[in-house]
């Protein structure tokens, strides 16, 4: 059987490639394209994470303004700050040599870490570092 073969004129050429076409990309371009995007994150992705130290040193000084607050207030309370000993725990529990107390202090049951998951310390000064 023999196939018949269309001649097409000019306007019906264009819509025939277009059906005959495969979709697809060529290397060249798929290059093009992941360098572009290569570009982008270079470019841009150091100046995202410049923002989240930011953003983390900023949520950290919120927090030693909290508990410099919570402390005055344990000041005004006892007439002393907490020990060094019991550290930033007597905010939150109430120790044993204290007879007032109107806390808790700080929201919740515990003491939470600094913004990048580490413990927090005081220090009264002329004492040495103490975990909480």
């Amino acid at each position: 059987m023999r196939q018949r073969q269309h001649r097409l004129n000019p306007s019906n050429r264009s819509l025939h490639r277009l059906l005959v076409q495969q979709d697809g990309f060529t290397l060249v371009e798929m290059l093009v394209v992941i360098t572009i995007i290569g570009l982008v994150v270079g470019l841009v992705g150091p100046r995202v994470l410049n923002h989240l130290s930011e953003s983390k040193i900023k949520a950290a000084r919120i927090q030693i303004e909290g508990f410099a607050q919570a402390l005055d207030l344990h000041y005004l309370d006892n007439g002393t700050y907490p020990a060094t000993g019991v550290g930033l725990a007597a905010l939150v529990q109430k120790p044993t040599n204290v007879e007032r107390r109107n806390g808790p202090y700080v929201k919740g049951n515990v003491v939470p870490n600094d913004p990048w998951g580490k413990p927090l310390y005081v220090c009264i000064p002329g004492d040495a570092w103490v975990s909480v």
